[in-house]
């Protein structure tokens, strides 16, 4: 199977997942969506493949799980619960660099095979979830507080805050993860990668930034829908009491 078909299917499955989360558990399956997305991207995000004739990291699409997850509680749910949402992923971040790390400090088992593939994976991780942990919480921030800024242009010139969801969907995330895009590449690879790999991780991951952003505009519309129809969360203690 090749990369491009990894790719498109992980991009499914995973923003499939967002729609479902918020069907089955509301709000609150967002958040464990934004736990999950935090773990899993800084970890794929240090394997760098070939795809689409670009060279470029894993975890993009789980970073822009991320942007998505924001962008329905702020439609849904409000600007609170987004930046409780950019909390709760900044803390996970740090509980799991401090988790990680102690691995490292255990004496393996003479029988123990695992410790070495631990040590190279996770020897890395600290710069990698240190830059991820400050570049998440200043591109989510601003995510959320450019929707909203979209949101009340939009409103002021049609009148109607119902309308243009893809302009505040797109036009923040597209900016957002343009600056997160840079900024992480900075972070985490000066002095690993030499300029023109870094260029092309840049190039390719905003590349696939775009072509999610747009992905996950029906998702957003579909989330607003289930909202407005009261089917989020039919999972959730209050629906599912008698």
């Amino acid at each position: 199977m090749t990369n491009e078909i990894i790719l498109t299917i992980s991009l499914v499955v995973l923003f499939g997942s967002v729609i479902l989360f918020y069907r089955l558990f509301g709000k609150m399956g967002l958040y464990c969506m934004t736990v999950f997305a935090t773990i899993a991207a800084n970890i794929e995000v240090l394997l760098l493949v070939d795809a689409f004739g670009m060279e470029m990291t894993l975890g993009n699409i789980l970073f822009a799980m991320t942007f998505l997850v924001t962008d329905i509680l702020s439609e849904n749910e409000g600007k609170c619960a987004a930046n409780l949402s950019v909390g709760i992923g900044v803390a996970t971040c740090i509980l799991f660099i401090v988790v990680s790390q102690s691995w490292m400090w255990y004496v393996p088992s003479p029988n123990d095979w695992a410790q070495p593939s631990f040590r190279a994976i996770f020897t890395n991780t600290p710069r990698m979830m240190l830059a991820s942990l400050l570049v998440y919480a200043i591109a989510q921030a601003f995510d959320v507080w450019l929707y909203h800024a979209w949101w009340k242009l939009s409103t002021r010139k049609s009148g109607d805050k119902h309308k243009y969801l893809w302009l505040r969907n797109n036009g923040s995330t597209m900016i957002s993860q343009l600056l997160n895009t840079v900024l992480f590449t900075v972070f985490a690879f000066a002095g690993i990668y030499d300029m023109k790999t870094m260029i092309s991780i840049v190039l390719s991951s905003y590349i696939i930034f775009i072509v999610t952003s747009l992905a996950d505009t029906p998702i957003l519309y579909w989330a607003r829908r289930l909202k407005e129809q009261g089917k989020d969360g039919i999972w959730t203690a209050e629906k599912a009491a008698p």
